[in-house]
């Protein structure tokens, strides 16, 4: 797709944009408002070493921690200053052909585009399944997200393989799979020379406001990746961070947290649909992939009431009825659910057709 028609003002577009403070927020995937007490402690212990650089020490530690927690190799780390640094640093691998699997998150695109980087879109249609067979073989560049954001979609780890080709690069951003119990289909512990596996710690551990994140893959790649990256990338509070969420303790913290995350899921999505609403299954993630029909007016009308939702016509191949949502408690979803209501039987929402039809 050419570069002239797309809207990099789209491909920027964030959750945290339809999420004004005081709102109930359903846009934004972070969990909780702050990390645990816990987490807090031990960030809060490292204050007074903000007065120093952040030592080589704490950087080998992190990775070491990282390294362990996935089973690799240290040199298979490189710690990054949020996802969105890992993204930003994709046009360093100077691929001829990028191929983006959409609808997903933007800004691995954006990146992409911004540096000049040939990109095409593999735009996958319901129920955005995707097919190896799809992605053009002259692309040495394929990056896609599992699960997908915003479909909520966890691609087969058997499936993502089959993309490798040689000379191609595979980058997976698994953002949220640690939402996910067992963490199925990850690709992190697997060695190899041509898949990068992207993770967050932000939407778990609320650390948005810290960014923190690494690559996981074959060191010949991260040190390209790397190149050129300034001193001290990551600060101290950020190298404890990582540290701290790789120990076994925030591992079963983790994958406790991921399993209330899927009882909440299902429990969400039985509801919206008994009001009404479209939401995309099978759904893997800690978010859905809503489609109401006049959606745009329905996420405006539930913003005057103080509901936040996500538009989703930012993500490539989809429209103005789709809306993301976060996974919440039946309390938050009670508030949605009452809104939803309110707002889908007004003249302005205009029910003129009914859920469930083509996409």
């Amino acid at each position: 797709m050419p570069s002239d028609t797309v809207d990099h003002a789209l491909l920027r577009h964030h959750g945290d944009v339809d999420a004004r403070p005081g709102m109930l927020d359903f846009a934004v995937n972070v969990q909780g408002s702050a990390p645990p007490p816990w987490l807090r402690a031990r960030l809060a212990a490292r204050l007074d070493d903000l007065g120093r650089y952040p030592s080589a020490v704490d950087h080998d530690a992190a990775r070491a921690a990282v390294a362990t927690r996935h089973g690799r190799l240290a040199d298979e780390v490189l710690l990054l200053s949020g996802a969105a640094e890992g993204f930003a640093l994709l046009p360093r691998l100077t691929p001829r052909l990028a191929a983006l699997v959409h609808p997903s998150f933007t800004e691995p695109e954006l990146a992409l585009r911004d540096a000049g980087v040939p990109v095409t879109r593999v735009l996958l249609d319901r129920p955005y399944v995707l097919d190896p067979a799809v992605v053009p073989e002259s692309a040495d560049l394929v990056v896609l997200g599992n699960p997908t954001n915003p479909t909520s979609v966890l691609h087969p780890a058997a499936t993502i393989r089959a993309l490798r080709r040689p000379g191609r690069v595979i980058v997976v951003d698994e953002a949220f799979m640690d939402a996910i119990p067992g963490e199925p289909e990850s690709l992190a512990g697997a060695a190899g020379p041509d898949v990068l596996v992207l993770r967050s710690l932000t939407k778990t551990w609320a650390l948005a406001g810290l960014r923190c994140g690494y690559f996981l893959g074959d060191p010949a790649l991260l040190d390209r990746l790397a190149h050129g990256r300034p001193h001290w990338p990551l600060g101290t509070l950020q190298l404890e961070a990582i540290r701290a969420t790789a120990t076994p303790a925030a591992l079963a913290e983790s994958d406790a947290r991921a399993h209330t995350l899927a009882v909440r899921r299902a429990t969400m999505i039985r509801r919206l649909t008994a009001v009404g609403v479209e939401v995309h299954t099978p759904a893997a993630g800690p978010f859905l992939l809503l489609r109401i029909p006049e959606g745009e007016t329905v996420r405006t009308r539930l913003a005057e009431r103080g509901i936040a939702v996500r538009r989703a016509d930012t993500f490539p191949g989809l429209g103005p009825d789709h809306l993301r949502v976060a996974v919440r408690g039946d309390a938050e979803v009670d508030r949605l659910l009452e809104g939803l209501r309110t707002v889908m039987r007004t003249p302005e929402a205009g029910r003129r057709r009914r859920p469930g039809g083509p996409a």
